[in-house]
């Protein structure tokens, strides 16, 4: 026989509850659809990163609204380096995508999200929060290879979820103390997963790397191009004007 106490559990744990009508939901189904005139696809990034701006910029595509998700990011016990990567995009995804639910511009927008994961083996290299971690990293990384892991998630209006994991290899030469001393001095390690950015002087760092560079950068543009343009955003519309606007 089940006690009082036992059956509030379950009904406190059910699941199965129907989820707040949202406007987002509202929109997936066809009602309450925007007044918008422009009708074209809007596109929300869930990342506030000037690298991941800068790179969906170089290939003309420009975020209709930045909504950073803040969430642990900490990783599980045993969890897998390409695991992890994969489960903390979709969280930013579906943290962005409740922030704009009852947002009249933005309801329908899609939501893409990434997180980028430096792992040697299966140990991960987060970002180094003091002087002394990011050290460590860069005495782990030197004259070995490690891997470059982001996760991509990008969830559709109708809530449908595209994901792709995408990994790069690198290998770094041999570091000498004073090299490490002097990148440690720069402060580019900061707010760098494994205590690096690829784009600026840890640049000669590297002896070898195999994949794609922008994802070592933080965002891999051509699986994200390949997931938007599946979707039937056109980032190809203003590149046959490009050639007007740069200077010559």
């Amino acid at each position: 026989m089940t006690s009082p106490k036992a059956e509030l559990l379950t009904d406190l744990n059910r699941t199965d509850a129907p989820r707040r009508e949202t406007l987002r939901r509202q929109r997936a189904r066809g009602f309450g659809q925007s007044d918008r005139s422009d009708s074209s696809p809007r596109l929300v990034l869930a990342s506030g990163s000037p690298r991941r701006l800068m790179l969906l910029g170089q290939v003309g595509i420009e975020p209709d609204a930045l909504r950073p998700a803040s969430i642990d990011e900490t990783p599980k016990r045993g969890e897998m380096p390409r695991t992890l990567a994969n489960r903390l995009a979709r969280a930013k995804a579906e943290a962005a995508r409740d922030q704009i639910s009852d947002d009249m511009d933005l309801a329908d927008a899609y939501v893409l999200a990434a997180d980028t994961v430096v792992a040697v083996g299966r140990r991960v290299l987060g970002q180094p929060a003091f002087l002394e971690e990011a050290v460590a990293s860069l005495e782990l990384l030197s004259g070995r290879a490690h891997r470059v892991l982001t996760g991509v998630c990008l969830i559709t209006p109708e809530d449908r979820i595209r994901t792709r994991i995408i990994e790069t290899r690198v290998r770094f030469k041999r570091l000498s103390r004073e090299e490490i001393e002097a990148y440690i001095a720069s402060r580019e390690w900061r707010g760098k997963a494994g205590g690096y950015a690829i784009q600026g002087l840890a640049g000669c760092f590297v002896q070898k790397l195999i994949g794609s560079y922008t994802n070592v950068v933080g965002l891999p543009l051509t699986e994200v191009a390949q997931l938007l343009v599946a979707e039937g955003i056109p980032i190809h519309y203003g590149w046959a004007h490009a050639a007007d606007i740069v200077p010559e």
